[in-house]
């Protein structure tokens, strides 16, 4: 959300970009992302942790993935469920109208340049930020929104990893993309 902002400023007002995205700016925010994860992850591991085990304590994961744990509870867990389902999908779909809107006003605003070459330059700014969130959601969408009828063990475990370690260790080669030495580097591999 806010390399999406960051994103918008750089593009569509690009002269008040310092002022807008001031240190105080930049503090406010990763307070802002600091703090609603923080809260996030408090909500789950409270919620976790005020579950009766009764099941075991082994996962059929390698990490613990909240609806795992929530198969080992002896207890009927739908509305926890429910609301840390409704708590996560506010948070991440206000995340993600917030990001979509940005880029609708970035696509509107680069559109309108005459040249080319500014749309490339513009357009080169904003593809690897949309290629990670994209990757991200796409990849989370399926881990938490798959019908239970397709779920296994074997297919969890797959989703999981490539929800929690793909994004993130494609995350730096996507942005380092843009550099030219690494390009020319790629290119002479080939």
């Amino acid at each position: 959300t806010v390399m999406a902002y960051d994103r918008y400023v750089a593009i569509c007002k690009p002269l008040h970009y310092g002022t807008l995205l001031g240190s105080r700016a930049c503090a406010h925010m990763a307070a802002a992302a600091w703090g609603s994860a923080f809260l996030h992850a408090v909500l789950h591991t409270a919620n976790t942790f005020s579950l009766p085990i009764c099941k075991g304590n082994a996962l059929a994961q390698f990490f613990c993935e909240i609806p795992q744990i929530f198969k080992l509870s002896c207890s009927d867990s739908y509305l926890r469920e429910v609301g840390l389902l409704v708590v996560t999908v506010s948070l991440v779909l206000g995340c993600f109208v917030f990001i979509v809107l940005s880029y609708v006003q970035i696509f509107r605003a680069v559109l309108r340049i005459p040249y080319e070459h500014g749309r490339r330059k513009a357009f080169s700014t904003c593809l690897p930020h949309l290629a990670v969130v994209s990757l991200f959601v796409s990849t989370g969408i399926f881990a938490y929104l798959k019908p239970p009828s397709i779920s296994s063990p074997s297919l969890d475990l797959v989703v999981a990893v490539l929800y929690s370690v793909v994004p993130p260790a494609v995350n730096p080669l996507i942005y380092s993309m843009r550099n030219q030495e690494l390009n020319d580097a790629l290119w002479k591999l080939a």
